[in-house]
């Protein structure tokens, strides 16, 4: 049983030796443990203090891509390498490194594909009212788009089976947390959330500069994740949505006309067609768009048969090393 832990980083030179050091050597159940480092882009020396500090893999982007495409590259990356079980932690030390071997044991158990690390940020003095706020939000629109129970949805301290990281495409280029999660409740994955202690982080996140930043990606990446696996439903609503609206000038309409005082209210007719006629467009959108996206499932489901024999003969050839 092999458990790689990767890290996504960007220029974190400063930070990046403590984390290492607080990383376990040896996790009961596992035979092998190893770490990896995504360099993304940085500016500093973040590779070669990596380097420096023992890390098994590193992976360079020469441009920085942002956090989903750093963490994307690391799973890709742990697969080939042969990884049985990959966590993914921060740079920065939040999370403790001493909390993975809890992490990864429902897995081990066989009780979950992916378990995130429960942060408890209610009760964490050095968030803010405002980000302990939007991460309840945040979590509970997860939890009712993906039917999955998770506390702690933008938690970054998560562990994944092989298996399941084999499945799951990142799309977004903000960030990979909410994403994967959703992904998750539609493919059926079980997932589990632990509670975990974390670090004081000695700096402010740098994945948004402010609160509307962060409102607007994280809001624009669930309303996109959701759509692409449920499209008839959104477009179907927006489609209900406008025909209700067009119904309300075009009833006003009728009144006026069996009345006999048709004259000046002529606008409520077209208003009423310009919406019935957008109605009818969302409509066929829905129809369209739930086509494609049972070609997508298609894809996913090739996508995922490619990966997997990828990763079996990754398996024939380390059996083949070792023998």
């Amino acid at each position: 049983m092999k458990l790689i832990i990767q890290i996504p980083c960007y220029n974190e030179e400063e930070y990046l030796p403590l984390t290492l050091k607080d990383l376990p050597k040896d996790v009961e159940g596992i035979d092998e443990v190893e770490v990896l480092v995504v360099d993304d882009g940085s500016t500093d020396n973040t590779a070669e203090v990596a380097r420096k500090n023992g890390v098994n893999h590193i992976v360079r982007f020469k441009k920085h891509q942002g956090l989903a495409a750093a963490f994307s590259a690391g799973v890709e990356s742990c697969l080939r390498l042969g990884a049985d079980i990959i966590v993914n932690t921060d740079a920065d030390n939040q999370y403790k490194g001493s909390e993975i071997s809890k992490l990864v044991k429902p897995i081990l158990r066989g009780e979950a594909d992916i378990v995130v690390g429960d942060r408890q940020t209610q009760t964490i003095p050095h968030f803010s009212w405002a980000k302990k706020k939007l991460q309840k939000l945040g979590s509970l629109l997860v939890r009712i788009l993906s039917k999955i129970k998770i506390p702690d949805a933008t938690s970054g301290f998560r562990a994944i089976s092989r298996e399941a990281a084999l499945k799951l495409n990142v799309l977004s280029q903000f960030s990979y947390t909410l994403e994967t999660l959703i992904q998750a409740g539609k493919l059926n994955l079980a997932v589990k959330s632990i509670p975990i202690q974390t670090n004081k982080t000695p700096r402010k996140s740098r994945l948004f500069s402010n609160v509307f930043t962060f409102l607007t990606n994280s809001g624009s990446n669930i309303l996109r994740t959701y759509a692409m696996y449920e499209p008839l439903k959104i477009f179907l609503v927006l489609a209900t949505l406008f025909f209700v609206l067009g119904l309300i000038p075009g009833i006003r309409f009728l009144i006026f006309f069996f009345s006999g005082k048709t004259g000046g209210h002529i606008q409520s007719l077209l208003l009423s067609a310009i919406l019935l006629i957008i109605s009818f467009l969302l409509a066929v959108i829905a129809i369209l768009s739930d086509l494609i996206s049972s070609n997508r499932k298609l894809i996913e489901e090739a996508l995922w048969r490619i990966r997997r024999m990828e990763s079996e003969k990754v398996e024939k050839r380390e059996k083949g090393q070792s023998s």
